[in-house]
């Protein structure tokens, strides 16, 4: 508590209106502080929409008018209205007979579920796999018709003590409750065994999740027993049954269930901070360089969060990730503010919502508040506290304009950083959208750690030493974008195909970058197209929408993951686009 006191007072100084004026240089101790601040418990871990999320933003544009940027959007926020929770209406109820359940102690609606009504038999059908990989075929629906039934799951898979196990990308709440909607299931029951959690805890709602179309509610073994002892057999008796990876069991409980599951989507605002420092060429000033970084984090984690202790709920303070490209975005602000040689304007954007998909600077694309025509480059600062010894680093995107490799390169002091150079301009950070929208791009990164998307990703474990060189090499570049003369050409560089880092997966992919941010309802978005890749050599076209595949709906980047996990390479597929809203039928072969 000390500590956040000295901090918010350090707060005040800097950003009051009667406060000292910033150094308009880059110094270890403001990016301390700044980072501090940020990665505070006041903050809890500044998750989308969140009050910490908030502070972060009005934080963030405190210091950058006092560093004298002007706002380029209204008063310096762009607000975007984004889904932060799901919560159990009064709707929720669930009976067998007559005996009634109660919600919150007895079963919850999953986050995932659709609300609705249904009075349907009940169907056992084990752990609700339905796949073929190279060493497997699985279908726990092939001996019994669920069609308008509710299907019983088990949650996990036979195989809990293995990380390779070929069910792992299989085992998801969501993706068995899809796969039960594909057989016809018009209601789930999902349910733990005493293998997969002891505890028997009903998961709370998080949010985030689009519906997937159908009721699915998590219950406790009580309720599954209750509905399971007609059929003489109980959840530890099938859970101990299916132990066996070969093993499958469904059948018919002949126990009809009334279940209703109601959701409530709870919404928020978010904002991006958008300021401008105006460029000092008469000419020049109408074009940009953007230099961003997103400020969100992961709040408290928890399932359903990126966390990687998803079982652990506490603030993840996101220190490096990125409280330390927002200070550094902040700093490189002021140093410009201060030097006043930058031709062209110069756009300074803290994003939130990447940790959502790119939510921010998906929105700043697609709502500019400067023609993005007129964007030289777009230079993007995520991850750079963790300078190692060896003062390695990351910069991407050196592909995505004629001679930007070498520009890059001829301006490295190797003194004091030792990127490693990538050419591709599509990765998993906000320069992404603006690659997507042919903007030259830039990524500059130290790396993740072993902290990352845990609570000990802390501000005493940033090398600030290692930041202000980091800084000092970004500077450098950004300078030589706002003053070359010549505007960059951009050249598209990648995506390489993504590769899953999860075991089992067989890496099928049509070789585009989804648009993940749900922009487009009732289907999916093709942000980018990577020559010579399936969809490529099939016809599909950067900006199409895939509304289907193989027949079958996709109506988000969720439903388009649980297509693909059902294909294998070889496959001949037809995939459905929508083109400039005309319907197109396309043959990819995978």
């Amino acid at each position: 508590m000390k500590r956040d006191r000295l901090i918010a007072l350090f707060l005040l100084i800097l950003t009051g209106s009667c406060g000292p004026a910033l150094k308009k240089e880059i110094t270890e101790n403001e990016l301390r502080h700044h980072i501090q601040y940020l990665a505070s418990d006041r903050l809890e871990g500044r998750m989308t929409g969140s009050a910490g999320d908030s502070l972060a933003a009005e934080y963030i544009r405190k210091i950058l008018t006092r560093y004298g940027l002007k706002p380029l959007s209204d008063d310096g926020f762009q607000r975007i209205s984004v889904i932060v929770s799901a919560e159990a209406g009064n709707g929720n109820s669930l009976k067998t007979g007559t005996i009634s359940f109660e919600p919150g102690k007895d079963f919850l609606p999953a986050s995932f579920s659709s609300s609705g009504t249904l009075s349907a038999e009940t169907v056992f059908a084990g752990y609700g796999f339905s796949f073929e990989t190279d060493s497997m075929k699985r279908n726990d629906y092939g001996n019994i018709s669920v069609k308008g039934k509710w299907v019983m799951i088990l949650r996990g898979d036979p195989e809990p003590g293995n990380p390779a196990s070929v069910y792992i990308p299989f085992a998801g709440d969501r993706h068995k409750s899809l796969v039960a909607r594909e057989a016809g299931a018009a209601g789930v029951l999902l349910v733990s065994g005493e293998v997969y959690d002891r505890e028997d805890v009903l998961e709370p709602l998080s949010g985030g999740e689009p519906p997937c179309g159908i009721p699915v509610i998590r219950i406790k073994r009580n309720v599954a027993d209750s509905i399971l002892s007609s059929s003489g057999t109980s959840v530890a008796l099938l859970e101990r049954t299916l132990s066996s990876p070969s093993a499958i069991k469904s059948f018919s409980t002949g126990i009809t269930v009334e279940g209703s599951s109601d959701i409530i989507q709870q919404q928020a605002i978010t904002r991006n901070v958008v300021m401008m420092l105006p460029g000092t060429d008469e000419k020049l000033k109408n074009e940009y360089v953007v230099v961003g970084a997103h400020f969100d984090h992961l709040g408290k984690g928890g399932r359903g969060s990126s966390s990687r202790r998803p079982d652990t709920v506490a603030v993840h303070y996101g220190a490096d990730d990125n409280a330390s490209g927002t200070a550094m975005m902040m700093e490189l602000a002021g140093k410009f503010a201060g030097e006043k040689t930058n031709k062209r304007s110069l756009v300074f954007v803290a994003f939130t919502g990447e940790e959502k998909g790119l939510l921010g600077s998906k929105y700043f694309v697609d709502n500019p508040p400067a023609p993005l025509q007129n964007i030289n480059a777009m230079v993007n600062i995520d991850m750079t506290g963790r300078l190692k010894e060896t003062r390695e680093m990351q910069t991407g995107g050196v592909g995505t304009a004629k001679g930007l490799a070498n520009l890059v390169k001829s301006l490295t002091d190797t003194t004091l950083v030792k990127p490693v150079f990538t050419p591709e301009g599509a990765g998993p950070s906000d320069h992404s959208a603006f690659y997507a929208k042919n903007i030259p791009v830039l990524f500059v990164t130290t790396g993740a750690h072993v902290d990352y998307h845990t609570p000990s990703d802390t501000w005493d474990k940033i090398n600030y030493t290692g930041m202000k060189d980091v800084a000092g090499y970004v500077y450098k570049i950004t300078e030589h974008l706002t003053s070359d003369t010549e505007k960059l050409a951009f050249t598209e560089a990648g995506p390489p195909e993504s590769q899953s880092r999860r075991p089992g997966r067989r890496g099928v992919s049509l070789g585009i970058m989804p648009d993940v941010t749900g922009s487009v309802k009732n289907g999916l978005r093709a942000e980018l197209v990577t020559p010579g890749k399936p969809a490529d050599l099939g016809g599909m076209k950067k900006g199409d929408i895939i509304i289907s595949i193989n027949g079958k709906p996709v109506t988000d980047i969720e439903e388009y993951m649980f297509r693909l996990s059902q294909l294998k390479k070889g496959d001949a597929v037809t995939v459905e686009v929508l083109r400039n809203d005309k319907k197109t039928e396309l043959l990819i072969q995978l």
